[in-house]
Formats: C-alpha cells, structure tokens, sequence
C-alpha cells in the first residue's frame, strides 16, 4: 500500500492502513512531522488503552487518562510541536472489537484533533492498522 503525500495537510485525517508502517514512518520524514506508533496489542481495557497512548504518544504528565484530557492535550501545540504529527495505531483489531464504544469515542477524538490542526494549517494524521 502507498503511503498518502502527509505534507498536504487539507488530506489528514484518521485513515485505514494495512501493511508495513514502514511507508508511513518514511512518508513522515518526508514532510517533516513527528512519527509515533501506539501498540494497542496489550490494551485490554481503558485504563491500558491510556496507558498505551501515554507510551506511545509521549503524552505530558499532567495528562489525566481519560477522554476528556485526551482531546484537551491532542490539541496542546506544545505537545505537538511545530511540525505536526503523523500516528501509527498498531494492534488494534482486538481493542476495536471488543470495545467498540471506547474505539469509535478514540477515533472520533482523533478525528476532531485532525479537524482542529487542518484549521491551523498543521497536518495530523492517524493511521488504524
């Protein structure tokens, strides 16, 4: 599978993969954003699905694992830094399947983070694989 151009922002989104993360972490470098995947492998229920977040994402300590401090902190410039991001959710089909109400909440607040940084001109993308 071809990676998508991450450097156009107005096409970030939360997006299906399946492959190699490979073409993802190289399409990264090309466009100069932070690349960090989240092993969803070991999550079995919300509190290791925010701990694997926190790992995985490098989420500040003041971060309060729950939705709410999820959504605040995916939109922290300070977190993100200058050049945006692209994410890489790997093991995920299992968490997906038996917690679909805590995967749709998960994508729905990626996809809004994806919405609010396009506004500002700074791509983010995740990527479910």
């Amino acid at each position: 599978m071809k990676a998508p151009d991450l450097a156009v922002v107005d096409d970030a989104c939360v997006y299906p993969w399946t492959g190699s993360p490979e073409p993802l972490k190289a399409a990264a470098a090309h466009a100069h954003l932070k690349y960090s995947v989240v092993d969803f492998a070991h999550a079995k229920d919300r509190a290791t699905l925010f701990s694997e977040l926190d790992r995985g994402l490098k989420l500040p300590e003041h971060f309060g694992h729950n939705w709410d401090a999820l959504a605040d902190v995916l939109e922290d410039r300070d977190w993100l830094g200058k050049s945006g991001r692209a994410i890489v959710f790997a093991g995920c089909a299992g968490y997906r399947r038996d917690h679909p109400h805590d995967w749709s909440t998960l994508e729905d607040i990626f996809a809004e983070a994806c919405e609010f940084w396009k506004e500002r001109h700074v791509a983010f993308w995740v990527f479910t694989a």
